[in-house]
């Protein structure tokens, strides 16, 4: 990422601990009016929210350094770190809604003041619902683990504020109260699904996951089109860090061709590639025809 892109990403990290402290309040004021099980569980994952704010507020800034001595190739994975921590918290609430429902399956009781309490979580809904959408796309955008992950938990929590009025709405319709612990425990499930999800996209990162196939098929088309005056490439390896893609492969030159010709080829891909995957750090290693791919066939280019 540019500077510009560092600021953006750190600025909506920023703003995201005080709008998620302000929906946690009002979850909190629902659940209060209400003494709803379910309202409760809504709040319990807000306050996740809040503590994943604060950490991915801080994990960004970090990973945002650059180089060192001793992190040679950045701090990019810290965001990983971040995403999976998020997730264990998600799995941390969910668990704490499923007791908490349990202990009201065997008394449940019909919500106080319900209108009140409901027209406050449809509004921190709504504010959830329009946060996490910016989150996502500048997350992805930006190729922001953390803000990206940040978006998907925030959105799951829109989700359980959906069915959480859903639910309640029907308790109060039919007169039955065991819907709302019933449907705490439904939330709670659906809680955990998102933090697995969270969970294992960010250990993709952290084991060097290769880019998405479409992501690699236009970094082979950008070398296929760029490399005229090569005889061809093999060994192409791709990995994430965070917000920077890692890209690795060997390029099979003329035994006659000079450093120069070769370096400025390598320059030309280089590039390309950024051109096709912004964020690239590439790494060419140039061999003469003749030698030894290691049992991996030579593509051949054409010139263009």
């Amino acid at each position: 990422m540019n500077d510009e892109s560092n600021l953006t990403v750190r600025k909506l990290a920023f703003w995201g601990i005080p709008l998620s402290l302000g929906v946690l309040w009002l979850k909190m004021v629902a659940w209060w009016v209400t003494g709803s099980v379910a309202l409760l569980s809504d709040g319990l994952e807000s306050f996740v929210n809040v503590v994943a704010a604060f950490i991915a507020f801080f994990v960004i800034r970090y990973a945002q350094k650059p180089a060192d001595h001793d992190h040679p190739f950045g701090h990019h994975k810290a965001e990983y770190l971040s995403a999976v921590t998020e997730g264990a918290m998600i799995v941390v609430a969910a668990l704490l809604i499923v007791q908490e429902a349990v202990n009201h399956l065997v008394d449940p009781r019909m919500l106080e003041a319900p209108v009140l309490g409901l027209a406050i979580n449809f509004a921190a809904g709504v504010i959830n619902a329009v946060w996490a959408r910016l989150l996502i796309r500048t997350g992805r955008r930006h190729r922001s683990a953390a803000l990206t992950a940040d978006g998907q938990h925030i959105m799951s929590d829109v989700v359980t504020s959906v069915g959480v009025l859903v639910g309640l709405l029907l308790a109060l319709a039919t007169g039955y109260a065991i819907f709302d612990p019933i449907l705490a425990i439904l939330v709670a499930l659906n809680i955990l699904y998102q933090g697995w999800k969270v969970i294992s996209q960010s250990i993709g990162g952290l084991m060097d996951q290769a880019v998405e196939p479409q992501e690699e098929e236009a970094i082979k088309q950008a070398i296929t089109t760029h490399a005229a005056g090569s005889i061809g490439v093999h060994d192409l390896k791709t990995r994430r860090a965070g917000s920077v893609t890692f890209v690795d492969f060997h390029l099979v030159v003329p035994a006659k061709m000079t450093v120069r010709e070769a370096h400025d080829i390598c320059d030309r891909l280089e590039d390309a590639i950024r051109a096709a995957h912004s964020g690239s750090t590439i790494a060419i290693h140039v061999e003469p025809e003749g030698e030894k791919a290691h049992g991996i066939r030579v593509k051949v280019i054409k010139e263009a």
